[in-house]
């Protein structure tokens, strides 16, 4: 089975949470044992497993990130300025894949998935959601 869950940010760089969206593509799906792959379209977005308990996690991810990787330094900033971001979704790469157990996400307790935006805001980021199961 595959869905689309489509979403808009708001800001140039964040992580959005997107594991209630997963979850109704799992449920949907009736699999109960299996794999979900989730995996971001563009090339300035990711995909990643991250706690979700503290928000100041997803705030540390950026910043990080923001001080790897900073904006402006790189050849592709010549052709339209978000050099950087493309950078940083390779880095992170574009998808997850987490086993299906018992019809739910293998996830711990303190884990969720999250969309990470590299280069918004946006209006229309997609992300393709497949369930592989029994």
């Amino acid at each position: 089975m595959r869905e689309i869950i489509e979403l808009r940010t708001h800001a140039r760089e964040v992580l959005v949470d997107i594991t209630p969206q997963v979850n109704e593509v799992v449920r949907q799906s009736g699999y109960r044992n299996g794999l979900v792959n989730v995996y971001a379209q563009g090339a300035t977005a990711a995909i990643m497993i991250q706690e979700n308990w503290d928000e100041s996690v997803q705030t540390d991810v950026v910043n990080l990130l923001r001080k790897m990787i900073p904006k402006g330094v790189w050849l592709h900033d010549a052709q339209d300025g978000n050099g950087d971001s493309h950078l940083k979704a390779g880095l992170v790469g574009p998808s997850e894949t987490m086993p299906l157990i018992d019809g739910s996400l293998g996830l711990s307790r303190w884990q969720n998935i999250f969309f990470c935006e590299f280069d918004g805001p946006r209006r229309d980021r997609r992300v393709v959601c497949s369930v592989m199961g029994e």
